[in-house]
Protein backbone atom coordinates (compact mmCIF):
# COMPACT_ATOMS: atom_id res chain seq x y z
CA UNK A 1 0.00 0.00 0.00
CA UNK A 2 1.50 3.31 -1.09
CA UNK A 3 1.28 6.06 1.61
CA UNK A 4 -1.28 8.81 1.14
CA UNK A 5 -0.10 12.35 1.67
CA UNK A 6 -1.81 14.16 4.53
CA UNK A 7 -1.52 17.73 5.75
CA UNK A 8 -1.59 18.45 9.47
CA UNK A 9 -4.45 20.83 10.24
CA UNK A 10 -3.86 21.39 13.94
CA UNK A 11 -1.49 20.34 16.72
CA UNK A 12 -2.92 20.19 20.26
CA UNK A 13 -0.73 19.83 23.35
CA UNK A 14 -2.47 17.35 25.69
CA UNK A 15 0.35 16.93 28.25
CA UNK A 16 4.08 17.74 28.37
CA UNK A 17 4.95 14.66 26.27
CA UNK A 18 1.64 14.05 24.47
CA UNK A 19 0.21 15.82 21.43
CA UNK A 20 -2.78 15.30 19.18
CA UNK A 21 -2.42 15.84 15.44
CA UNK A 22 -5.59 16.61 13.49
CA UNK A 23 -5.20 15.58 9.86
CA UNK A 24 -6.91 16.62 6.64
CA UNK A 25 -8.07 13.05 6.01
CA UNK A 26 -10.85 11.10 7.68
CA UNK A 27 -9.82 7.52 6.97
CA UNK A 28 -13.00 6.15 8.59
CA UNK A 29 -11.11 4.01 11.13
CA UNK A 30 -12.65 1.78 13.76
CA UNK A 31 -11.43 2.60 17.28
CA UNK A 32 -8.43 0.38 18.00
CA UNK A 33 -7.22 0.29 14.41
CA UNK A 34 -3.91 1.95 13.63
CA UNK A 35 -2.21 3.87 10.84
CA UNK A 36 1.40 3.64 9.70
CA UNK A 37 2.74 7.19 9.80
CA UNK A 38 5.64 7.97 7.51
CA UNK A 39 7.85 10.77 8.80
CA UNK A 40 9.86 11.34 5.67
CA UNK A 41 13.58 10.87 6.07
CA UNK A 42 13.16 9.42 9.58
CA UNK A 43 10.94 6.34 9.90
CA UNK A 44 7.47 4.84 9.49
CA UNK A 45 5.75 3.93 12.77
CA UNK A 46 2.29 2.68 13.85
CA UNK A 47 -0.04 5.05 15.69
CA UNK A 48 -3.54 4.59 17.05
CA UNK A 49 -6.46 6.82 16.14
CA UNK A 50 -7.91 9.04 18.86
CA UNK A 51 -10.71 10.14 16.54
CA UNK A 52 -11.78 9.81 12.89
CA UNK A 53 -9.13 12.29 11.76
CA UNK A 54 -6.74 12.48 14.72
CA UNK A 55 -3.78 10.61 16.15
CA UNK A 56 -2.51 11.18 19.68
CA UNK A 57 1.21 10.65 20.15
CA UNK A 58 3.63 10.36 23.05
CA UNK A 59 7.23 11.41 22.48
CA UNK A 60 9.17 8.20 23.12
CA UNK A 61 11.70 7.78 20.32
CA UNK A 62 13.41 9.26 17.28
CA UNK A 63 10.33 9.19 15.05
CA UNK A 64 7.94 10.71 17.56
CA UNK A 65 10.51 13.31 18.60
CA UNK A 66 10.78 14.29 14.94
CA UNK A 67 6.99 14.45 14.66
CA UNK A 68 6.87 16.81 17.64
CA UNK A 69 8.78 19.33 15.52
CA UNK A 70 5.88 19.41 13.03
CA UNK A 71 3.14 22.04 13.01
CA UNK A 72 0.00 22.85 11.05
CA UNK A 73 0.73 22.83 7.32
CA UNK A 74 3.40 20.13 7.46
CA UNK A 75 2.77 16.81 5.73
CA UNK A 76 2.95 13.13 6.61
CA UNK A 77 2.54 9.89 4.72
CA UNK A 78 -0.25 7.57 5.90
CA UNK A 79 -0.99 3.87 5.34
CA UNK A 80 -4.23 2.72 6.85
CA UNK A 81 -6.45 2.20 8.64
CA UNK A 82 -4.92 -1.20 9.38
CA UNK A 83 -5.62 -4.19 11.60
CA UNK A 84 -8.69 -5.14 13.58
CA UNK A 85 -10.26 -2.65 15.95
CA UNK A 86 -12.54 -2.97 18.95
CA UNK A 87 -16.00 -4.52 18.53
CA UNK A 88 -18.83 -3.10 20.61
CA UNK A 89 -20.78 -5.79 22.44
CA UNK A 90 -23.48 -5.62 25.10
CA UNK A 91 -25.09 -2.59 26.68
CA UNK A 92 -22.80 -1.81 29.61
CA UNK A 93 -19.05 -1.53 29.03
CA UNK A 94 -15.90 -0.65 30.95
CA UNK A 95 -12.90 1.11 29.47
CA UNK A 96 -9.53 0.58 31.20
CA UNK A 97 -6.66 2.72 29.96
CA UNK A 98 -3.19 3.86 30.90
CA UNK A 99 -1.37 6.95 29.68
CA UNK A 100 -1.60 7.61 25.96
CA UNK A 101 -3.38 4.25 25.67
CA UNK A 102 -6.50 6.11 26.75
CA UNK A 103 -6.65 7.80 23.32
CA UNK A 104 -8.27 4.98 21.29
CA UNK A 105 -10.56 4.27 24.26
CA UNK A 106 -11.91 7.83 24.24
CA UNK A 107 -12.70 7.35 20.54
CA UNK A 108 -14.37 4.01 21.31
CA UNK A 109 -16.35 5.42 24.23
CA UNK A 110 -17.78 8.23 22.15
CA UNK A 111 -18.87 5.75 19.51
CA UNK A 112 -20.45 3.57 22.21
CA UNK A 113 -22.39 6.46 23.76
CA UNK A 114 -23.68 7.50 20.33
CA UNK A 115 -25.18 4.00 20.08
CA UNK A 116 -26.83 4.23 23.50
CA UNK A 117 -24.40 2.07 25.51
CA UNK A 118 -23.58 2.74 29.16
CA UNK A 119 -19.88 3.56 29.57
CA UNK A 120 -17.64 3.61 32.63
CA UNK A 121 -13.91 4.34 32.56
CA UNK A 122 -10.92 3.47 34.74
CA UNK A 123 -7.86 5.49 33.74
CA UNK A 124 -4.32 5.53 35.07
CA UNK A 125 -1.57 8.15 34.78
CA UNK A 126 1.78 8.83 36.41
CA UNK A 127 0.64 12.16 37.83
CA UNK A 128 -1.85 15.00 37.41
CA UNK A 129 0.44 16.55 34.79
CA UNK A 130 0.09 13.48 32.57
CA UNK A 131 -3.73 13.40 32.66
CA UNK A 132 -5.29 13.59 29.18
CA UNK A 133 -8.85 13.55 27.79
CA UNK A 134 -10.44 13.91 31.23
CA UNK A 135 -13.42 15.89 29.94
CA UNK A 136 -13.96 13.45 27.07
CA UNK A 137 -14.24 10.52 29.45
CA UNK A 138 -16.34 12.36 32.04
CA UNK A 139 -18.85 13.14 29.29
CA UNK A 140 -19.25 9.39 28.70
CA UNK A 141 -20.20 8.33 32.23
CA UNK A 142 -18.62 7.33 35.54
CA UNK A 143 -14.88 7.95 35.42
CA UNK A 144 -12.32 6.67 37.93
CA UNK A 145 -8.74 7.98 37.82
CA UNK A 146 -5.60 6.60 39.42
CA UNK A 147 -2.18 8.26 39.61
CA UNK A 148 1.09 6.66 40.60
CA UNK A 149 1.95 9.60 42.88
CA UNK A 150 -1.55 10.19 44.25
CA UNK A 151 -1.74 13.73 42.89
CA UNK A 152 -5.29 13.12 41.66
CA UNK A 153 -7.82 10.33 42.15
CA UNK A 154 -6.86 6.97 43.62
CA UNK A 155 -3.24 6.64 44.77
CA UNK A 156 -1.56 3.77 42.94
CA UNK A 157 -1.48 1.97 39.63
CA UNK A 158 -4.55 1.24 37.55
CA UNK A 159 -5.22 -2.10 39.25
CA UNK A 160 -5.93 -0.20 42.47
CA UNK A 161 -9.07 1.12 40.83
CA UNK A 162 -10.40 -2.39 40.31
CA UNK A 163 -11.08 -2.73 44.04
CA UNK A 164 -14.08 -0.43 43.78
CA UNK A 165 -15.58 -2.09 40.70
CA UNK A 166 -17.62 -5.24 40.14
CA UNK A 167 -16.46 -6.49 36.76
CA UNK A 168 -19.39 -8.90 36.55
CA UNK A 169 -21.63 -5.90 35.95
CA UNK A 170 -20.03 -5.19 32.58
CA UNK A 171 -20.89 -6.98 29.34
CA UNK A 172 -17.51 -6.19 27.81
CA UNK A 173 -14.20 -4.73 28.98
CA UNK A 174 -11.80 -2.81 26.73
CA UNK A 175 -8.19 -2.18 27.69
CA UNK A 176 -5.24 -0.28 26.20
CA UNK A 177 -2.03 1.09 27.66
CA UNK A 178 1.54 0.13 28.59
CA UNK A 179 2.08 -3.62 28.36
CA UNK A 180 2.91 -4.29 32.00
CA UNK A 181 -0.11 -2.28 33.12
CA UNK A 182 -2.31 -4.32 30.78
CA UNK A 183 -0.76 -7.60 31.92
CA UNK A 184 -1.30 -6.60 35.55
CA UNK A 185 -5.02 -6.08 34.88
CA UNK A 186 -5.51 -9.15 32.65
CA UNK A 187 -3.64 -11.53 34.97
CA UNK A 188 -5.63 -10.32 37.98
CA UNK A 189 -8.98 -10.65 36.20
CA UNK A 190 -8.50 -13.99 34.43
CA UNK A 191 -12.10 -14.99 34.97
CA UNK A 192 -13.16 -12.05 32.77
CA UNK A 193 -10.56 -12.57 30.01
CA UNK A 194 -13.19 -14.02 27.67
CA UNK A 195 -14.99 -10.68 27.59
CA UNK A 196 -11.91 -8.42 27.59
CA UNK A 197 -10.67 -6.89 24.34
CA UNK A 198 -7.05 -5.74 24.56
CA UNK A 199 -5.39 -3.33 22.13
CA UNK A 200 -1.69 -4.23 22.25
CA UNK A 201 1.51 -2.86 20.81
CA UNK A 202 4.29 -4.84 19.16
CA UNK A 203 7.17 -3.88 16.87
CA UNK A 204 5.77 -3.52 13.33
CA UNK A 205 7.85 -3.48 10.16
CA UNK A 206 5.66 -4.35 7.18
CA UNK A 207 2.19 -3.99 8.80
CA UNK A 208 1.01 -6.55 6.26
CA UNK A 209 1.53 -9.83 8.09
CA UNK A 210 4.52 -10.85 5.97
CA UNK A 211 7.71 -10.21 7.93
CA UNK A 212 6.69 -11.89 11.19
CA UNK A 213 8.37 -9.31 13.43
CA UNK A 214 5.20 -8.79 15.47
CA UNK A 215 4.25 -12.47 15.94
CA UNK A 216 3.39 -13.61 19.47
CA UNK A 217 4.76 -16.87 20.84
CA UNK A 218 3.67 -19.64 20.97
CA UNK A 219 0.88 -19.47 18.37
CA UNK A 220 2.42 -16.97 15.96
CA UNK A 221 -0.44 -14.46 16.16
CA UNK A 222 0.41 -11.65 13.73
CA UNK A 223 -0.48 -8.57 15.73
CA UNK A 224 -0.34 -6.21 12.76
CA UNK A 225 -3.15 -7.98 10.88
CA UNK A 226 -4.92 -10.20 13.44
CA UNK A 227 -4.69 -7.45 16.06
CA UNK A 228 -3.87 -5.02 17.43
CA UNK A 229 -7.11 -5.80 19.28
CA UNK A 230 -6.97 -9.36 20.63
CA UNK A 231 -9.18 -11.11 23.18
CA UNK A 232 -7.39 -11.27 26.51
CA UNK A 233 -7.89 -15.02 26.92
CA UNK A 234 -5.58 -15.50 23.91
CA UNK A 235 -2.90 -13.43 25.65
CA UNK A 236 -2.85 -15.32 28.93
CA UNK A 237 -0.68 -18.15 27.58
CA UNK A 238 1.34 -16.03 25.13
CA UNK A 239 4.57 -14.08 25.52
CA UNK A 240 2.51 -10.99 26.39
CA UNK A 241 3.71 -9.46 29.64
CA UNK A 242 6.77 -11.75 29.72
CA UNK A 243 9.00 -10.60 26.87
CA UNK A 244 8.83 -8.86 23.52
CA UNK A 245 10.90 -8.64 20.35
CA UNK A 246 12.67 -5.56 19.05
CA UNK A 247 13.90 -4.48 15.60
CA UNK A 248 16.53 -7.26 15.50
CA UNK A 249 14.01 -9.96 16.42
CA UNK A 250 15.73 -10.69 19.73
CA UNK A 251 13.82 -11.04 22.98
CA UNK A 252 13.78 -8.13 25.38
CA UNK A 253 12.04 -7.05 28.56
CA UNK A 254 8.51 -5.71 28.53
CA UNK A 255 8.32 -2.14 29.78
CA UNK A 256 5.67 0.21 31.07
Amino acid sequence: MRPLNSIIQEVISEAPEVRTFRLDRNLDPAPGQYVMVWIRGVDEVPMSFSGPDTITVQSVGVATQALFQFSAGDSLGLRGPLGNGFILRGKNILLIGGGVGTAPLAFLGEQARSQGLEVASLLGFRSRDDLIFETRFEALGDTYITTDDGSVGIHGRVAEGLKGLNLSEYDQIYICGPEMMMWDIISKTREHAGKTQACINRYFKCAAGICGSCCLDPDGVRVCVEGPVIMADRLLESEFGRYRRGPSGGKGLCKG
